[in-house]
């Protein structure tokens, strides 16, 4: 999602303004909910409800919060070193854009291959501290039900103490801020994908995910533990495009493959040629020594 242009910008402004927080990434820092915090309008959220990237940075995998089923977990248990995992920051009493990002999601990883669980992890982190694990476990049913795999495991619901849903959003970048007169938070719509050990690779931004482009951010994030060799292919020859939200042709990763390519050949030749030329070396100095 490209959010370069002003009037887009004032788009979405105008969407916080209904109390639906449709942003994208921004240089400024992330605001974030503190239930002691005075009454906050809409307008004044605006400048706070951001993404700022930390791409490369680590997720505190320490922190800890409530699963779906009322356990105590630590969020680093759901980083085995092996597979990527997809944050979704939202909380389950969204009245539209949460269940927006969510479907949105779904409805890309039914189109994908790639299984959750087996491939992947998605960890649905709630914003709100009041929200309770039985909330979450409904969500969790629910979108269970539209995934329509058998893949409980790979998803997880998660509730929390504001301090740590505090410390996540700003490890993650992701601003957030309640607005008191409509009674509802204002939230970025964005996924934040991250690999095996808790390092930020990517974030895709919006309410609906092209699923060639979320496949192609799992492999990505994965470093090469799931996919294919196709996958691997496309990326050498294609790169994330932050403007255009999606993977795009990527010349020099190519010429670059090319040349490799090239010199593979080329070698192959010249070994081809010094054997041939070894073998009428041997075989026209056999007579020689034989006299």
């Amino acid at each position: 999602m490209n959010v370069g242009s002003k009037n887009l910008r004032w788009t979405i402004a105008a969407l916080l303004l209904g109390v639906v927080g449709l942003v994208a990434p921004a240089s400024h820092g992330a605001g974030l909910y503190n239930p002691e915090d005075g009454p906050s309008t809409p307008s004044e959220a605006i400048k706070d409800v951001v993404v700022t990237e930390h791409k490369g940075s680590s997720i505190p995998l320490d922190l800890t919060f409530t699963d779906e089923t009322g356990k105590t977990v630590r969020l680093g248990e759901y980083f085995n070193g092996k597979k990527p995992v997809i944050i979704q920051l939202g909380y389950y009493g969204c009245p539209m854009l949460c269940g927006l990002i969510s479907r949105g999601l779904i409805d890309s990883v039914k189109k994908v291959s790639l299984t959750a669980g087996k491939d992947y992890e998605l960890v649905f982190v709630s914003i709100d501290p009041k929200e309770t694990p039985e909330l979450a476990a409904s969500k969790k049913e629910s979108y269970l039900s539209e995934y329509g795999r058998d893949s409980a495991a790979g998803w997880h619901f998660l509730t929390g103490r504001h301090e740590n849903i505090a410390a996540l959003a700003q490890a993650d970048g992701f601003g957030y801020k309640w607005i008191q007169s409509a009674g509802q938070f204002a939230h970025p719509a964005a996924l934040t994908l991250c690999m095996p050990d808790g390092r930020i690779s990517r974030y895709l931004y919006g309410v609906r995910f092209d699923p060639t482009t979320l496949r192609m951010s799992i492999v990505e994030a994965s470093d090469g533990k799931v996919g294919t060799f196709v996958d691997e292919a496309f990326l050498t020859c294609f790169r994330y495009d932050g403007h255009q939200g999606k993977y795009a042709f990527f010349a020099m990763n190519l010429m670059r493959g090319g040349g490799v390519l090239i010199m593979i050949v080329v070698g192959a030749i010249l070994v081809r040629m010094l054997r041939k030329e070894a073998r009428l070396r041997a075989h026209s100095g056999t007579p020689a020594t034989g006299n």
